[in-house]
């Protein structure tokens, strides 16, 4: 059977459903029309390091009041859409209810954000799950989205060149410093990568930028193992984090 055939058959058996409202599409991974408009996607203007959106004109690379206060270790971050009540159901669907076939969607737009960074990148990585996590959730959402981009633009995805060392409690309703303090040395650089590593550009992948706790931290242990420099790319961010 040719795969065309193969999908027919499939889209017979399980037809295709918007992952948001549950709507017919035409093909796996679409979203029905109004879950699409229903999205906030950002645009310039945004920070030129951590990527939070401004809601004023400013010049290019200008630079958040955070990051001025605390440059980020990573060259840039950057996200596809705002995190809010609109995207909240789809990418929860997606991290929890094993909603993964919507990553069909995901990468166009992560794509579209990280176009300065996938160009010049030479590594995916994923921010890594505790195998504890891993073991209960399934799969890692991060993982899921990085080999669907690795495919796409044919770099390359190394899934386990981080791990994280020790089961974080969950960082929902933590302000920034207990994230912080959470995440402190609970990732580690697997040394079998450390040649390869060395002198190159990644790009780190993961669902939500909330406070950046986690990425900064992922970050300091790739840089620390010889990385050139690290991107961060994520589905969606908080436009507002948590304040402490």
């Amino acid at each position: 059977m040719n795969s065309s055939l193969l999908k027919q058959a499939v889209d017979i058996v399980l037809p295709p459903r918007c992952v948001v409202t549950g709507d017919m599409v035409e093909r796996q991974g679409m979203m029905a029309p109004q879950a699409w408009a229903a999205l906030d996607f950002i645009a310039a203007p945004f920070c030129g390091s951590c990527g939070i959106a401004f809601e004023f004109e400013v010049e290019d690379k200008t630079l958040c009041a955070e990051c001025l206060v605390d440059m980020p270790p990573y060259k840039t971050a950057r996200a596809a859409l705002k995190y809010n009540d609109r995207s909240r159901d789809l990418i929860l669907g997606f991290k929890h209810a094993d909603k993964i076939h919507a990553v069909k969607a995901f990468i166009p737009w992560l794509k579209l954000a990280g176009e300065g960074m996938l160009g010049q990148a030479d590594y995916l990585v994923p921010v890594p799950l505790h195998r504890w996590r891993l073991l209960s959730r399934r799969y890692n959402q991060a993982a899921v989205i990085a080999y669907a981009l690795a495919k796409n633009t044919g770099l390359e995805c190394l899934p386990d060149a981080l791990a994280r060392t020790r089961a974080t409690t969950s960082q929902g309703h933590l302000t920034i410093k207990e994230r912080q303090k959470n995440v402190r040395r609970a990732f580690a650089f697997n040394p079998r990568y450390q040649d390869q590593l060395k002198g190159k550009t990644i790009v780190l992948i993961d669902d939500v930028y909330t406070t950046g706790s986690t990425v900064r931290e992922c970050t300091k242990v790739l840089l620390k193992a010889g990385a050139k420099a690290v991107h961060v790319l994520t589905l969606a961010r908080v436009v507002k984090p948590y304040e402490s």
